[in-house]
């Protein structure tokens, strides 16, 4: 059997939301869309729902597989709904729906309803990606609860540059949500994970944590309360050849690497096809058999090749850690140019293995 897999440790995930709770004393959203970043979103919400306070997903079709594993928790639907007819279902599954356009808050003034809704009335506050226009959000709000089908409204916004800790965007943006909520009564929600992480000044009865949840930094930079996060995916295959290479030599496709020495060279079983970034280069961080290594030339479909000349005790069938406990996704993201989420949520192919540390 081919020996890529990923190891999810499912007590990390758990202490990673408690240190959300923990750092802002808020009620906290697992989120959990995208599979829970790569995670499995299933196996995630079953070890979280004893203590979370809900989860939220980006659209219908994942909260109802939610529902069908038989989570009961209150779901934030991120997207809200595509389609009116989409409202049934929300509130035969109980789900909660932000409302990000006009469109959405007609559609439910125009709907027929058993039970009222419970809304996330979002603002764009300055992301300009979806989001109801300042000017637009007071009467938004009004109108919601005048309809008759709602029940609570949480009021929403979301960061564009959170993760810049000394930009002044997030600051800006928080201007204009509260000047566009004065007046209303309501709970709010700002914090995202590097709100969470980084911005403690930020009021926010709500937060929703991602990528911490995960155990990864959405910072370039250090920062403390990172730092604290457990990796919660451990990525890792085995040494499946092993070549003695004189000086002169190429690897891999295109001869993107020549050896400039005798050189023992590793070949792994993990790929761009198991969703390892294709883009990254030699020098990129590894662990074999314990000792830390590096990538040296391009990333294959299947196969990468690493360098084990100063590991004298790795070998056929040694253990590769291409990301986890010792080498962070984020390491590895910086060196390939992307971000943790992305590597995450790009993985397929390879088995899950679930455990509790």
């Amino acid at each position: 059997m081919r020996p890529a897999r990923a190891l999810i440790d499912l007590q990390a995930l758990r202490h990673n939301y408690r240190i959300a709770r923990e750092i802002t004393g808020a009620k906290t959203l697992a989120v959990i869309k995208a599979d829970a970043y790569g995670h499995g979103a299933v196996r995630c919400a079953q070890a979280l729902e004893p203590e979370a306070d809900g989860f939220a997903v980006a659209c219908i079709e994942e909260a109802l597989e939610l529902r069908a594993a038989g989570i009961h928790a209150p779901v934030l639907l991120l997207e809200g709904f595509f389609e009116a007819d989409e409202l049934a279902l929300i509130v035969e599954h109980d789900f909660w729906c932000v409302v990000h356009s006009l469109w959405q808050l007609e559609a439910i003034e125009n709907s027929t309803l058993s039970t009222p809704l419970t809304v996330w009335l979002k603002l764009d506050s300055g992301m300009h990606r979806v989001g109801l226009h300042p000017k637009d959000y007071q009467v938004a709000y009004q109108r919601l609860l005048a309809s008759g089908k709602v029940a609570k409204v949480v009021l929403m916004s979301h960061f564009a540059r959170a993760d810049e800790l000394h930009c002044q965007a997030s600051t800006d943006q928080v201007a204009v949500f509260e000047a566009a909520r004065r007046g209303l009564t309501a709970e709010v929600s700002l914090r995202n994970s590097p709100a969470v992480l980084g911005w403690p000044q930020v009021h926010s009865d709500w937060v929703r944590p991602g990528i911490l949840l995960y155990g990864a930094t959405p910072f370039e930079e250090a920062n403390d309360m990172a730092s604290r996060l457990h990796p919660v995916m451990t990525l890792e295959s085995k040494v499946i050849c092993v070549r003695e290479l004189p000086a002169g030599e190429p690897i891999g496709y295109g001869a993107k690497f020549i050896t400039p020495k005798p050189m023992r060279v590793g070949v792994v079983a993990m790929g761009y096809a198991d969703g390892y970034p294709r883009q990254a280069p030699t020098g990129t961080p590894v662990l074999v058999a314990g000792q830390r290594s590096q990538l040296i030339g391009r990333v294959s479909m299947d196969m990468l090749c690493i360098d084990l000349t100063d590991v004298p005790q790795a070998g056929l069938g040694s253990t590769v850690e291409l990301w986890g406990k010792n080498i962070l996704a984020s390491d590895v993201a910086a060196a390939a140019d992307t971000i943790p989420y992305q590597i995450f949520c790009n993985l397929k192919r390879v088995p899950m293995l679930y455990s509790e540390g």
